[in-house]
C-alpha cells in the first residue's frame, strides 16, 4: 500500500488530490494530506475518508503534558510515546475508512491521552518537577481537570421585549 501525503498547503498547491492519489492506486494507498479533502467515492461505490496530516493533532497535548509536569526538557522519547498515543486514539471504524488520524472531533481526547502519555514519560525518567504523588495517582483526571474549555459567556444579554 503506498504512503501518499502530499503536504503543501494551500489545497490548490498540493502535490496530488485526494480522488488522484485513490484512482492512481485503485484505493489501496494510505493518505493523509496537509489541506483538507473531501471524503473520495470510487467508481464501485467505495468512500474513503481523508485525514489531514496536521501538527495540531500532537503539539497542544505535548504542550500541555510538558508544563503541566514541569517537565526539564522535551527529549525525543516523549515525541515518540505521543506518537503512539496518537496511534492508539484511531478507531478501527476510522481504520476500515481509510483514516490515518481520528477525526477532527476527537481533537480533545487526543490532546488528553497525548498530555498524559508525555507525563507518564517524563514522570518514568525523572523529567517531572511538578506532579505530586496524589496527581499522579488519577493521572487522567488530573489532566482534564487542568485542560481549558472555551466556553464564552454572550457579550449581549439575550432578552424577549414586548410592547
Amino acid at each position: 500500500r503506498p504512503i501518499i501525503f502530499p503536504l503543501s498547503n494551500p489545497t490548490t498547491k498540493a502535490e496530488c488530490t485526494a480522488e488522484q492519489a485513490f484512482e492512481w492506486t485503485d484505493g489501496k494507498c494510505i493518505f493523509a494530506s496537509g489541506s483538507p479533502f473531501d471524503p473520495v467515492e470510487m467508481e464501485d461505490g467505495r468512500i474513503f475518508s481523508t485525514s489531514q496530516c496536521n501538527n495540531m493533532y500532537v503539539f497542544p497535548g505535548l504542550g500541555l503534558g510538558a508544563s503541566l509536569c514541569g517537565a526539564k526538557r522535551v527529549t525525543d522519547r516523549m515525541l515518540y510515546v505521543a506518537a503512539k498515543a496518537l496511534a492508539e486514539c484511531l478507531s478501527p471504524d476510522d481504520a476500515t475508512k481509510g483514516r490515518v488520524f481520528p477525526h477532527i472531533s476527537k481533537i480533545r481526547s487526543v490532546s488528553h491521552a497525548v498530555a498524559v502519555a508525555v507525563i507518564e514519560e517524563a514522570m518514568s525518567n525523572g523529567l517531572n518537577t511538578r506532579i505530586s504523588a496524589e496527581e499522579a495517582r488519577n493521572l487522567s483526571d488530573f489532566v482534564r481537570r487542568k485542560m481549558y474549555y472555551p466556553e464564552y459567556v454572550p457579550l449581549v444579554e439575550k432578552r424577549t421585549i414586548t410592547i
